[in-house]
This record gives C-alpha cells, structure tokens and sequence, in this order.
C-alpha cells in the first residue's frame, strides 16, 4: 500500500501519491482512502471529523474496521459530501434492500448470489466497500481505463462552458466526426451521434430499410444487438425467450469453426458458411420477400467470442449486395483499437471488405452514453429524402463530443491499440500454456484483447462444461472478474 497525503480545500479534495501525478477528486459522492500506517490513521481520527465539521462542502467522515487483503491490513476512511450523503454509509445488505425495493427485478446484477457493491474505479481496477481491489475482464466500457483523468477532465470543462443539442453550430461535433472519419475507409462520411449502442443499431436498421425500400433482414445466430423492441426482434438471443422469430428476419448459423457446422478441418469454412446465408437469400426469393440488410457482429461476442473465418464477410456481403440489401457491422463491442491489429474488428477481414454501415458504442465514451452510426453518403441522402428530420436530443453534444475526442487521443498518445494487441498475444500465449495441462480447455480463440476461453467435458466431443464455467467465474470473483458468454455458457 502507497504512503498517502490528503489535502483538503473548501471545495475540493486533492490524493496525492508521492510518485504519480496529482490526482483530484471533486467531492460530490464519496471518497475512501488507504492507509497502511496506524499512526497516520490515528492522526486522523484525532483531527478530521474536527476538521471536517468546521467545512460546509462535507458531511460525514466515518472510520471503517481493519480488513484483510492480500494478508496485509489497513484501515480505510470514508469522506462524503454533504450534497451526496446525508447520513452514514449503508453497508452492502442495506444497498442491495433497496435495490430490490425499487429496481425492477429484470435489471439483473454481476455474480447475483453475492453481489459485490463498488465504489471506485481506477484504471483497470474496481474496488469494493471494504477495499477489496478487482480486476476487471468483465466492463468493455472503460475502454482507456476507468475514470482516466484526462476524460474526467474534459467532461467537467466543457461542462463549466457548454452543453446543448445539436441544433447550434459547435465545432466539438464537426471535429469528431472529422476524427473519426480518418480511422474509416473514405466512403463512411457521414455521421449521426446518440447515445447508446441500442439507439445505433436501431437507426441503423432504419437507414437499412430506407435506402432499399426493403424490410427483411438476415441476422447471425445467437446474435444480441440491443434492447430496443426493433433490436431484440432481430437478435436470436432475446427473442428466442420471447414471441419468436418474425417473418422478416432470418438467421443465418453462427461462423463458429470450434463448434458449428464447419469447423476448422474444412477446406473453406468462410464459403461454407456465406453459401448457408445464399441459401436463406434464394429461399426468401421464392417467397417474393426482398432484403434491407446483412446484420453482423464483426466478431460475435455474445455468441461466444466467435472469430469468423477470414473471407466471410466479403462472400457474405457480395450475396446480400447482389439481393438488393446492405451489410451492417456491429463494431459496439469490439471497435476502437481492441484488436490490436486494426482500428475496427471488421478490418480483420482484409482490405477489400467495407460495410455500408458500422455501428459504434460502449468504449466509444470510457463509460459516458456516446454512441455513433457511420454510413455512406448515398444512404444518408435516402435517408433525408424522407423530409423526416432526424433528431436526438442529446445526441452529439458538447460533452460528450469532447469526451470522445479524448478517448481518440488516449488511445493514440497511449498507444492502446498495440498494447491490446501485445498484452493479448501473452494473454494467448499463457493460456494455450495451461490447455496443454488442463483437459477442461477446449478452446482458446481471440485477438487482441478479444479472447474466449472454452471449457469443455471432453475435447473430443467438445460437449460445453457450463457448470465448471460458471464455478470458476464464482470461484475468482474475489480478485478477476470474467463472465461466461454463447449459447452454452462455456
């Protein structure tokens, strides 16, 4: 544990670590620093609630009992604003009663047997409410680390100056389109900005079915595109809970060359595979149904971290361009730099395959709701053709365009996009180190920091062990958080 020192102004609260740039903390929930020393403890508790009382900014300061962790003890303090706090802390059971009381049951909770209660977030860590520190392999929001202090930065100075809709001329707006367009290829020129990877996915649908006047789609199975009623009908993992399958959506079989219908020892999966999705486009022909769009993942990450065989989406796209529709990729998970190799998940695929739209969300922001749509000129037109305006109000504003264009820069100042690549070539590189001792792997599958792991009772049969999956996630919950994903949980 770091030696600390607290500064305390009538406004703020400023951690400094001897060793590390300052760090502030604007006092508007709570605060809780480690000490390992008893006497700067003790100190403390002598003289902070004195000090703490006499400013008006702050409310409680509550001293924690010592935990354990990594057989060390420290003890913790808790600071809470008065605009925050009102009372003293509630403990996990008391939050976790009210969650229970007013959150509806559907909104469901990360390891739900025993819940874990967070309170901070750092870089690649999570910390509880005893100090238990996490690291987290589960949020893909964070995408520059949680809480990166140049993103918290350009949020609140924006915030002091502006933030509005997108009705007025702001140059935030117009300069991230511009940056982001430099990471596309030439022909995605135009941008709509909202707010979340569901309202993406559901503008794209429409800019789909407007530019071909057509409403079928093909989807990938097991796929998940969000939870706006349009989403969830063209998402095989949700409906097949619900009403079923619509008559305008077709399912074409996972690329999963581990577990599918062609796997690694077939000459050409990726033909194999866009032959099965030609034969839905023939099989709809018959029955006078005409296509808007191909709805993909580029890598199918709910389905379970699938890396479709290269030549896939070419193939794919030429039979859906060829029935009249358009090919969207679903970069909300897997874009910016998380391959490591490229930019976008899509450009895994080569050179010669482009989308005629792409979707992005999640690491768009670090955790604030930005969302974006890219598309070609041609279908944005179609789209304005309606005389139907299209707006979002908080779409595109001021802070979050500025946020966005921070996280641009870290990646690229950071050089994040190599480094998911190097850190997952180790990551892959250790794992494939413990399939060859532990007959439970069956598979280990990914790039970048895109990786699956999949469990399996007998590697010749590869029959999903599910149950000593989700045992292991449980089992490490304490310290590295992983979750189970595809249709068997493996």
């Amino acid at each position: 544990m770091r030696q600390s020192c607290l500064f305390i102004s009538m406004s703020r609260l400023d951690l400094v670590f001897p060793a590390e740039k300052l760090e502030e903390f604007n006092c508007g929930g709570q605060l809780q620093i480690y000490f390992l020393f008893n006497p700067v403890l003790l100190f403390f508790k002598k003289n902070l609630r004195q000090i703490f009382a006499s400013l008006e900014h702050f409310g409680n300061c509550h001293f924690a009992q010592p935990a354990q962790q990594r057989n060390r003890q420290y003890n913790s303090v808790q600071i809470y604003s008065k605009t925050a706090m009102s009372s003293e802390p509630r403990n996990r059971q008391q939050t976790l009663a009210l969650r229970k009381q007013f959150i509806g049951a559907s909104c469901k909770l990360f390891f739900p047997e025993d819940p874990v209660k967070i309170i901070r977030a750092k870089g690649q860590y999570m910390y509880d409410e005893n100090g238990n520190q996490y690291l987290d392999c589960i949020n893909n929001v964070a995408h520059v680390g949680h809480c990166h202090p140049e993103v918290v930065k350009a949020a609140h100075q924006q915030n002091l100056l502006l933030n509005t809709n997108s009705r007025y001329l702001h140059d935030n707006l117009v300069d991230y389109a511009q940056r982001l367009s430099k990471t596309l290829p030439e022909k995605l020129c135009t941008f709509y900005f909202l707010n979340s990877g569901s309202e993406a996915n559901d503008l794209a649908l429409r800019l789909a079915q407007q530019y071909t006047k057509h409403k079928d789609v093909i989807v990938i199975d097991h796929a998940y595109h969000g939870h706006l009623t349009s989403l969830i009908d063209i998402s095989p993992y949700k409906f097949r809970n619900l009403d079923g399958q619509k008559e305008w959506v077709h399912v074409a079989p996972l690329p999963d060359t581990y577990r599918g219908l062609y796997r690694e020892n077939h000459k050409d999966p990726a033909t194999a595979y866009a032959d099965e999705v030609k034969k839905i486009i023939d099989k709809a022909h018959q029955e006078s149904r005409k296509f808007a769009a191909l709805f993909a993942e580029s890598l199918p990450s709910v389905a379970g971290q699938i890396i479709p065989p290269s030549g896939y989406f070419q193939k794919v796209a030429e039979h859906i361009h060829t029935a009249g529709g358009v090919f969207i990729a679903d970069e909300i998970q897997v874009g910016f730099g998380r391959v490591g190799k490229h930019f976008w998940a899509f450009q895994l695929q080569g050179e010669d395959f482009i989308p005629d739209i792409v979707t992005m969300g999640k690491p768009i922001g670090n955790g604030h709701p930005v969302a974006c749509v890219a598309t070609t000129k041609e279908i944005a037109e179609a789209f304005s053709a309606t005389g139907v305006e299209y707006f979002n109000t908080f779409g595109g504003n001021p802070v979050s365009c500025a946020i966005g264009l921070t996280v641009l820069d870290i990646i690229e100042k950071e050089q994040l996009q190599a480094h998911a690549l190097h850190v997952g070539n180790f990551f892959m590189e250790l794992l494939n180190q413990q399939k060859a001792k532990h007959p439970l792997i069956g598979d280990i599958r990914g790039v970048g920091l895109f990786i699956g792991v999949d469990l399996v009772q007998d590697q010749e049969k590869r029959s999903p062990a599910s149950k000593e999956a989700e045992f292991i996630i449980t089992r490490f919950c304490f310290s590295l958080w992983m979750y189970h994903s595809g249709s068997w949980a493996s």
